[in-house]
């Protein structure tokens, strides 16, 4: 018995192929599409400081280098209200994750709420927001920096024998880092040494010069200085600059933080004593990660910090010098 298939049947049959293969090949490309994240970042100051200037340039080498992601990349230029517009026109961009590294830890939370409630997750990178602004945040990416500023009142509390009287040369007003890393320093030196007395604190703002004049102010006001506890080695090594042209600088023990290749290299020559290695390079990597893992769903630590060793001149060589 023969069965007749009319040409009609044939073609609708066909078209249906068509029509199948069509939503089939739509449905793949959304997939793939889905796969592509869409991932802005507004930095604190790329110009203020080599650290954020290799910071911004390894989190694009990173991006690069990964499949499937896509970056907008801005710097608030030390501007809060510049970086609350750049929260605002990433939002409008509809990125799927914001990465923030705030210029005013509390400044920026109302910002970061808008982006929340515009079902847009953020990452903190490098210094943390105010307390306010946790439970708004997807998760925080960078040192601790309280236990940097504990190491570094124990390197001072070791290289001074246990007493002195010193001065502190802190960040930027207002700024996360520079809170904390004070916070950390003042408590710890109060538990393991607690004949060290702090004759003064003033702000460096994260700069080589600033600080310096400010040292030569301390340098003014105090006859004694027996040691300068900077909140990164940038600081330092300005606090250092003006000791030595002052010739008082082999009075003194000069600890930071952030190991600077300028700090590096003053500790190879004897005349700097302490800092914390912390690498911007693994604090882009670190947050570029936390980010993606973010934007895939995935479950992630709340803080997830990354090592930032001790390092002084007894076991610099562990340690690559640092390129910022």
């Amino acid at each position: 018995m023969k069965v007749q298939i009319s040409s009609v049947r044939i073609i609708q049959h066909i078209g249906k192929i068509s029509l199948l293969a069509g939503s089939l090949t739509l449905g793949l490309s959304g997939m793939a599409q889905a796969e592509t994240f869409r991932i802005g970042i507004t930095q604190n100051n790329v110009g203020v400081d080599s650290y954020q200037t290799t910071y911004e340039q390894a989190f694009k080498d990173a991006a690069d280098e990964t499949d499937n992601v896509e970056t907008v990349v801005l710097d608030a230029g030390g501007d809060v209200a510049r970086q609350i517009s750049q929260v605002r026109d990433l939002i409008q961009q509809q990125v799927d994750v914001i990465i923030i590294w705030p210029t005013d830890g509390q400044a920026v939370v109302p910002a970061v709420k808008r982006a929340k409630e515009a079902g847009i997750p953020v990452v903190v990178t490098n210094s943390n927001i105010a307390e306010a602004g946790q439970p708004l945040i997807a998760a925080f990416s960078g040192p601790d920096n309280i236990k940097q500023g504990a190491y570094s009142a124990e390197m001072m509390c070791d290289q001074l024998g246990g007493k002195g009287e010193i001065v502190q040369i802190t960040g930027q007003p207002g700024y996360t880092t520079a809170k904390e890393r004070q916070k950390g320093f003042e408590d710890r030196l109060a538990e393991v040494c607690p004949d060290v007395k702090i004759l003064d604190s003033q702000p460096g703002n994260w700069n080589r010069e600033k600080a310096q004049r400010t040292m030569e102010d301390f340098l003014t006001s105090y006859d004694r200085i027996d040691g300068v506890y900077a909140g990164d080695d940038n600081m330092g090594v300005g606090a250092l600059n003006a000791a030595k042209s002052e010739d008082r600088a082999d009075e003194m023990i000069f600890i930071g933080a952030t190991n600077f290749a300028v700090g590096y290299e003053a500790m190879a020559r004897g005349e700097y004593h302490g800092s914390v290695y912390q690498s911007p390079a693994e604090d882009a990597r670190n947050a570029l990660e936390t980010a993606i893992a973010v934007a895939q769903g995935k479950e992630v630590e709340k803080m997830s910090y990354f090592d930032t060793p001790k390092i002084t001149r007894e076991n610099m060589d562990e340690f690559e010098k640092p390129v910022f």
